[in-house]
C-alpha cells in the first residue's frame, strides 16, 4: 500500500539540473528513510507520458542508497524515483536505449565516485573507446521536478516538467542548435561533440521564475 501519510515536501531548488546527472545520483553510506515500493514506483512513472505509465521499468532506491529493480516493465520506458539522499525532489523517465548510459552512472555512483564530472569522464571515455552502448537515435530523457508527490491523490505538488533529447557527439553545426538558451523556452544542446551531448528543453517556470 502506498502510505496514506501528508506527502513529503522537499525544496525545489533553482538551479538547471544536467539529465545526465538525475539518474546517477550518489548513494549514502548511512541509513535512509526511504518510501515503500508502490510509493515510489507511483511517483517515479509520474515523469512518464500517462500512455507509457503502467508498462514502465522502475528503479528505486533502497535504505542503504543502492539503486535496485522494484518493477519490470513490458515497454521500452525507464523510470527512476526520487532519491532521498539528493535534494529537493524530481524523477525521469527515458527509453532502454540509453539505459546502459544511466546504469553505469548508477554503478560507478555505487563504486563510491560521488563526483559527478568524474562519473561523466568515465562514461564518456568509455562510450568513445566502444565498451558504453549508447543509442543510435534520439533519446528522450523527461525530467520532472516539484516540492513532493501526494500518494492520496496521486499528484505532484508544483509540477515542472523538462527534456532531454540526448543525441551523443552531436554538435551545433549537426543539429542547427546552440550551445546554451537564445530565449525562454528555446532549445539548445549541451555537451555538445561528447557522448554525453543532448537537447536541452526547459520551459519558462509558473510565475517567471526561472
Amino acid at each position: 500500500m502506498m502510505p496514506s501519510s501528508t506527502p513529503r515536501l522537499r525544496r525545489l531548488t533553482g538551479a538547471i539540473v544536467v539529465a545526465a546527472l538525475a539518474a546517477t545520483l550518489p548513494t549514502v553510506t548511512h541509513a535512509q528513510q526511504v518510501a515503500n515500493a508502490d510509493y515510489q514506483i507511483a511517483e517515479a512513472v509520474q515523469a512518464a507520458p500517462p500512455a507509457s505509465r503502467a508498462g514502465a521499468t522502475v528503479h528505486g532506491w533502497t535504505p542503504d542508497g543502492t539503486s535496485v529493480t522494484l518493477r519490470r516493465g513490458t515497454n521500452d520506458l525507464v523510470c527512476l524515483s526520487d532519491n532521498p539522499a539528493a535534494d529537493g525532489w524530481s524523477v525521469a523517465c527515458y527509453p532502454t536505449s540509453i539505459e546502459p548510459y544511466m546504469h553505469r552512472g548508477r554503478e560507478l555512483s555505487a563504486a563510491g565516485t560521488t563526483d559527478s564530472q568524474e562519473r561523466l569522464r568515465i562514461r564518456w571515455a568509455e562510450a568513445d573507446a566502444g565498451t558504453l552502448a549508447m543509442p543510435e537515435d534520439p533519446a528522450t530523457v523527461y525530467i520532472l521536478a516539484g516540492e513532493g508527490f501526494n500518494a492520496d491523490t496521486g499528484e505532484v505538488i508544483n509540477p515542472f516538467l523538462r527534456w532531454a533529447i540526448y543525441t551523443p557527439w552531436a554538435t551545433p553545426e549537426s543539429t542547427g542548435l546552440p550551445p546554451q538558451p537564445l530565449a525562454p523556452g528555446a532549445p539548445w544542446i549541451m555537451f555538445p561533440g561528447t557522448p554525453g551531448a543532448h537537447i536541452m528543453v526547459t520551459p519558462p517556470r509558473p510565475g517567471g521564475n526561472d
